[in-house]
């Protein structure tokens, strides 16, 4: 089966491992420790209406905060583009939010960024990618990694 487009880019965790860490993140976070800027992400799900919720990294980047999907159309990317935000929790505190998807073209300086932060953690869903790749070398990925701003409601 031929690789899938950039676009339609997902790495589905993997096993133990991924569950493990993603869930020792969650639960510091839940605690109100926060794991090199993690959140929980609370999404309403686009066809039940729940509540879904995933750790994540919020990066601070020039004065705005990003939310960047390393493993690509995933199912809180899916979520928040119907929605249009969420929450941000730490602890018992919940930050309620909108986004703004960032174009492709927009996206190289943040991707950066980011890698630059979490590379030790993420690296691996960028493929050799990291952040002294060129703007060029960020753009032609930047496809298959959401990225959006989060704003204040």
């Amino acid at each position: 089966m031929p690789d899938a487009p950039q676009s339609a880019r997902y790495v589905r965790p993997k096993g133990f491992a991924d569950t493990a860490f993603n869930g020792f993140v969650s639960a510091l976070t839940k605690l109100g420790l926060s794991v090199w800027g993690s959140r929980v992400l609370a999404v309403r799900g686009r066809k039940s209406g729940e509540w879904r919720t995933t750790p994540v990294n919020l990066l601070t980047h020039k004065g705005q905060r990003y939310l960047v999907a390393p493993r690509g159309h995933t199912q809180w990317v899916r979520n928040i583009r119907v929605s249009g935000g969420g929450e941000l929790r730490l602890g018992s505190r919940a930050e309620v939010f909108r986004t703004e998807e960032l174009a492709d073209a927009d996206k190289p300086e943040v991707l950066r960024a980011y890698l630059k932060r979490w590379k030790f953690e993420v690296g691996v869903f960028f493929d050799g990618v990291g952040p002294d790749a060129s703007d060029d070398q960020l753009l032609a990925i930047a496809p298959g990694y959401p990225v959006f701003r989060v704003l204040s409601v």
